[in-house]
């Protein structure tokens, strides 16, 4: 049953953003906690998009689709995790509609390109591994722009869709959101109206977004196994093992997470639960890439040195 709002109701201007915890010291810890996690994982998703920007052997397709996966990073997490910091130290922890209605788009835009983004690394690798003496002529330059730029124009276009209906629902108090950030869910559990429909509809899309991409990421590496299989060479077996690797471990740290809280059923929405994983997927995930990539590759291990040694990459 829909609940129209009365006439004499007022809208929402402003939602106040409940965070983790109101204690002074409690916060205070937070603070310096988050604010070296994020500095953490801006500074190494910035150093891995400088290290392969600079090092000519590092233009290759693989690792221009690991830059831009260091960008997505940088950028989904600096949606959320500089206006946290600030709640944590201030009284105020309001955010108007319209700063609700950008972060919760720029967010979900950012956190669904790089959801479409893991199957291009992973057709990057089906196609290194299955197709190395024809891989520089299937993935040339302008399909690899191509695939990138598709990749942001469908998480764009998605959230739009997402942020649209979600924030034209009424709103006429409470506005207290139990969330860090704007995530919808927690900014939709507050509509004076009945959300059921729309609530269906968004985990439909939920799902087509997290499965399409698991699937076809998990077909990608059936047929990369196979041919690992027939590699007779243990050292290339494990070398090729070994590239993917990488990428394996930060679906993983992605999607599991994300999964949980936006493809499971609505009747199991717990905020805090909720809020305390979003952060491992936004914030933790970031911070992790760099390291995950750094510590099992060698090219990246060997651009940092050549960088720390001589000051320049020629």
């Amino acid at each position: 049953m829909w609940m129209i709002p009365e006439q004499n109701q007022s809208w929402v201007s402003e939602f106040i953003l409940l965070g983790f915890s109101s204690h002074p010291t409690t916060n205070s810890i937070l603070f310096t906690v988050f604010l070296l996690i994020y500095l953490s994982s801006v500074m190494g998703n910035g150093l891995i998009i400088m290290l392969i920007c600079m090092d000519t052997q590092l233009h290759t397709p693989m690792y221009f689709f690991l830059c831009i996966l260091a960008m997505l990073d940088m950028g989904y997490v600096t949606t959320t995790m500089p206006q946290m910091l600030v709640h944590l130290i201030v009284k105020s922890h309001t955010i108007s509609f319209a700063g609700c209605s950008l972060q919760m788009y720029v967010f979900v835009a950012l956190a669904t390109s790089e959801s479409i983004f893991f199957v291009v690394m992973a057709y990057d690798r089906y196609v290194a591994i299955c197709h190395p003496l024809h891989y520089t002529v299937i993935l040339n330059w302008g399909l690899c722009i191509w695939l990138a730029a598709g990749t942001w124009i469908c998480g764009f276009f998605f959230s739009l869709l997402h942020t649209f209906f979600t924030m034209s629902l009424p709103y006429c108090g409470p506005n207290r959101v139990s969330h860090y950030f704007c995530d919808s869910p927690s900014v939709r559990s507050l509509a004076c109206m009945d959300t059921h429909v729309i609530e269906i509809v968004d985990q439909v899309f939920s799902v087509f977004l997290g499965v399409t991409p698991l699937s076809l990421i998990g077909a990608s590496y059936i047929l990369i196994a196979k041919a690992i299989l027939k590699i007779k060479s243990n050292h290339a077996r494990c070398k090729a093992f070994s590239t993917c690797a990488s990428h394996l471990t930060v679906v993983t740290f992605f999607y599991g997470p994300a999964s949980y809280i936006y493809m499971k059923p609505n009747s199991s929405y717990s905020p805090e639960s909720d809020k305390q994983i979003s952060l491992f997927y936004n914030a933790f995930t970031s911070l992790l890439n760099p390291v995950v990539y750094s510590l099992r590759n060698k090219d990246i291990k060997r651009a940092f040195l050549k960088v720390m040694g001589h000051g320049r990459v020629n």
